[in-house]
């Protein structure tokens, strides 16, 4: 049986950090008096799905200042959108689905860690398979990319092509095509977050329905 060892003191300090934090949460909950806590225990309508990075320092919640039960949440490495990623299909199938979300925001961020090393040489492990999904943006739009010659422009750049890609990608899919087919209510968004100042910012791609995406990728 796995039993809980922590003789580490600074261990033991940071781990005791996340149940302090959780005890003024329980207080908070516990004090409100206006009921929105006992009626989220019943369920969730949020009306937003958002696919973004796992960078700690982009939460879906406080970026948007939205309450708990209002976001749907679904974050990884440089907020992909691989048709492969049963996990990401499986999120959006049950958001658009099942909680009839209205709007799907893919959310970038400038100087995003993971679309700087798909730039790079280097390996970094396993996540190599992964970068390599944002290398073939890289791949499409190399020629503008090669041509900005400031380091952090250029990873802000990819970062913003990237959210375009993911967008389409998120387009192509099954799921959405055939959520357009019965409703008129649902929009693919991209946005890219910009950490200094805490703006989220629409990158005017938003998209309402099929047509526009090629022969190949817009199902009948």
């Amino acid at each position: 049986m796995l039993k809980k060892q922590m003789d580490n003191p600074v261990l033991k300090a940071s781990f005791e950090k996340i149940l302090a934090g959780n005890q003024a949460w329980v207080k908070q909950v516990e004090e409100d008096t206006s009921g929105k806590f006992k009626q989220l225990a019943k369920g969730q309508h949020p009306e937003i799905l958002w696919i973004g990075c796992a960078d700690s320092r982009v939460p879906a919640n406080q970026i948007t200042n939205t309450l708990p039960g209002e976001v749907f949440v679904h974050r990884n490495i440089a907020n992909m959108c691989v048709h492969s990623d049963m996990n990401m299909l499986s999120v959006l199938d049950y958001a658009v689905n099942v909680l009839k979300v209205k709007h799907v925001i893919v959310a970038g961020h400038y100087g995003c860690g993971g679309v700087a090393a798909s730039l790079s040489r280097k390996q970094f492990g396993i996540i190599d398979n992964w970068l390599c999904h944002i290398k073939d943006v890289y791949r499409f739009h190399s020629e503008e990319i090669d041509a900005i010659e400031n380091e952090e422009e250029k990873v802000n750049r990819l970062v913003e092509l990237n959210v375009a890609e993911q967008v389409s990608n998120l387009c192509s899919t099954s799921i959405i095509q055939n959520a357009w087919k019965e409703r008129d209510d649902l929009a693919v968004h991209g946005m890219v977050i910009d950490i200094a100042t805490g703006k989220l910012i629409d990158l005017d791609i938003t998209v309402t329905d099929s047509e526009g995406l090629g022969k190949v990728f817009a199902y009948h």
